[in-house]
């Protein structure tokens, strides 16, 4: 079986990777492929028709992406929707015409509606409106599932999408324009620490709600997801709603995740909140259900989490993306 892990690179494509690459180790017949931006750009669509002739995978795991925090999704609206348009446009349909056998979607939690019911469930899909903040790349990522249960309706395919909730891990972002939530609490209080600061300001009221999940959860999902024969996947999904929550079901406030944050990084300076910020959406907890049901459970507490990443980032800080 050939896999194609499209974004190899990237926080979530390397876990997935990471964990192919250790079922290979163990005894599976497994042939994976990737190609660096270098070498493959996936906004050009005849590249990527090209390399699905050439390579003829049987599974896609469609992980690239452009991403990042409320300040990039605020600063380069444009970018956010055109990239991951065109991202997913050329992947899926090139993998059509080339005959793929199953492909995997990775979308994100913010194509539901700003004030839907919590815990988010799937049938939550297009029943009011997106977050302001990040409105440009939740609208790609709902073209993506729409685009895979379309080709499923009109060419019966076996293309799915699942929909993580906030990720991190070894590989994120910290960069301090672009990051996430997360990563971006994890090098400021690190940088606080050092510099002997007396206080940290975080965006916002501190008061919305996140749930977290550990990207090599992630990995696990995706893949057990991949792996469920057709017929089950299908008994588990509503007629064409083809996508499935990912998340650890527990969420924790941005106040209290700096608290966590600063003790796990060793700040004890004051914590102060910037009202004047945006909070984007008030919370963001995902209903799994669906996904236990199937046999599927997160792994990795949060305080683990964070301590191990924490540790990725001390070993790795002088070459990540900063």
């Amino acid at each position: 079986m050939k896999y194609y892990v499209a974004g190899h690179r990237g926080m979530v494509g390397s876990a997935i990777l990471r964990h192919l690459e250790s079922r290979r180790a163990g005894g599976e017949k497994i042939t994976i492929v990737t190609r660096s931006h270098a070498e493959l750009d996936l906004l050009e669509q005849a590249a990527v028709r090209d390399f699905m002739v050439q390579e003829k995978p049987h599974v896609v795991i469609l992980a690239a992406a452009k991403v990042g925090g409320i300040h990039a999704n605020n600063t380069l609206p444009a970018d956010f929707i055109y990239e991951n348009l065109m991202i997913e446009c050329n992947v899926i349909h090139q993998a059509f015409a080339a005959g793929v056998t199953r492909l995997l979607q990775l979308g994100s939690s913010c194509i539901y509606p700003r004030n839907a019911s919590q815990p988010m469930a799937e049938d939550a899909l297009l029943t009011g409106k997106l977050e302001p903040t990040n409105e440009p790349y939740a609208i790609a990522k709902i073209a993506g599932i729409k685009l895979c249960e379309s080709y499923n309706r009109q060419h019966h395919t076996d293309f799915r999408s699942v929909m993580p909730t906030n990720l991190y891990g070894p590989g994120d972002n910290f960069h301090p324009e672009t990051s996430h939530v997360l990563p971006a609490l994890i090098r400021r209080f690190h940088e606080a620490t050092q510099s002997g600061h007396k206080e940290v300001v975080i965006w916002g009221t501190g008061t919305p709600r996140r749930e977290f999940l550990h990207v090599d959860d992630m990995a696990e999902a995706a893949l057990f997801v991949l792996g469920l024969p057709k017929a089950q996947y299908e008994a588990n999904t509503q007629a064409m709603l083809s996508h499935i929550n990912v998340g650890s079901g527990a969420e924790i406030s941005i106040l209290d995740l700096a608290r966590l944050v600063a003790k796990i990084t060793g700040y004890q300076g004051a914590i102060v909140t910037d009202p004047d910020k945006p909070d984007g959406t008030p919370r963001k907890l995902l209903d799994i259900d669906r996904l236990t049901k199937m046999g599927w459970r997160p792994r990795i507490d949060l305080e683990k989490g964070i301590t191990e990443t924490y540790r990725w980032f001390l070993d790795n800080q002088f070459t990540i993306r900063s």
